[in-house]
């Protein structure tokens, strides 16, 4: 029988690791270094001082600040919030000044045109306009919608194309090694591809609208929740699917009594999350002309109208919050929380 190596027994024979080596502090310095090259290259240090700066002049120590000037003319233009909507009188095809919209009424501003010679703003008249007081506000609500189903059909799409992948994508359901692979594969490679890359190539095939949104959101998040649902199958309890397995249960059997009341729970946050996710996501896709409100919001920013954008963001930010709280509930309902 081998000797055994007596264990210490007095507190002085022990030997305690020490919290720092050589190693540990080289390898500290090198990652500081690379991080303070890194920063420098990306512009951490400006940043760091700029906001330094506003907060210098946000309690009075300094007397101007680049950052802190450009939130001012942000939120002086910004506020109030633009809820209203003008539109001239001659552009209105078949407008009726005896039968005006609800709550709608007309206004006159003087119309201005430049005299060059004169080198000043001159009057020339007066225009006429339709003001509706919540005519704004009920076209991004509009705009919303349009977003909220986007994000809705997005969501469907992913749901069925992510459905197969899934399957292939775990062990012990899945046809063969090379099935696996393969499903793995195109769950990476939807994930790989940002919703916006996805949306600029759906607009070049469909043309402007709603379809590329839709497509985007569905083909980039049906990765995700193939990954997702597949990685919790694996890791569900083995022994009531060994269990039906050992009645002569088949893959399905097993899947739908043994696998799916584990998983359910998850399966139904993922989706919660993934249905804000694109909701958010929807509003910006409008940038490359996928339709929703993200149209909208850039129309404006390129404007620099910016209380009509923080109207936009207002009701974005609604939209958002009484969303989770819906799907919150539901999913309380649904897992009996």
């Amino acid at each position: 029988m081998a000797e055994q190596t007596p264990r210490p027994t007095s507190p002085d024979d022990w030997r305690l690791r020490k919290p720092f080596s050589l190693k540990l502090v080289l390898t500290f310095l090198a990652v500081a270094v690379c991080l303070a090259v890194s920063a420098r290259r990306t512009e951490i240090d400006k940043a760091i001082y700029q906001t330094a700066e506003g907060l210098a002049y946000a309690v009075g120590l300094t007397d101007e600040a680049e950052v802190a000037t450009g939130w001012n003319n942000v939120m002086a233009s910004a506020f109030p919030l633009t809820f209203s909507a003008e539109r001239e009188v001659t552009r209105i095809e078949g407008f009726d000044r005896n039968d005006l919209p609800a709550f709608s009424y007309l206004i006159s501003k003087p119309e201005r045109e430049y005299d060059l010679d004169r080198g000043e703003w001159i009057e020339t008249g007066e225009i006429e306009y339709l003001v509706e007081p919540f005519g704004y506000l009920t076209h991004v609500l509009w705009k919303m919608v349009e977003t909220l189903e986007m994000a809705v059909w997005g969501t469907l799409l992913a749901l069925a194309l992510s459905i197969p992948l899934a399957w292939f994508s775990t062990r012990g359901y899945t046809w063969n090694r090379g099935t696996y692979f393969l499903a793995r594969a195109v769950c990476s490679f939807t994930r790989a591809l940002p919703e916006l890359i996805v949306a600029i190539f759906c607009v070049l095939l469909f043309g402007f609208g709603t379809i590329p949104g839709v497509l985007a959101l569905g083909f980039h998040c049906a990765g995700f929740f193939g990954k997702f649902f597949a990685d919790d199958i694996e890791n569900a309890d083995r022994g009531p699917q060994d269990a039906l397995r050992s009645t002569g249960a088949g893959r399905i059997k097993v899947f739908r009594f043994a696998v799916l009341p584990q998983v359910t729970p998850q399966f139904v946050a993922y989706v919660q999350y993934i249905m804000e996710r694109n909701v958010r996501t929807a509003t910006v896709l409008g940038i490359v002309g996928a339709g929703g409100i993200g149209l909208e919001l850039k129309g404006r920013l390129d404007l620099s109208d910016y209380s009509h954008v923080a109207t936009t963001l207002l009701v974005i930010f609604v939209t958002v919050f009484v969303l989770e709280q819906i799907t919150q509930s539901v999913r309380g309902r649904l897992i009996d929380v």
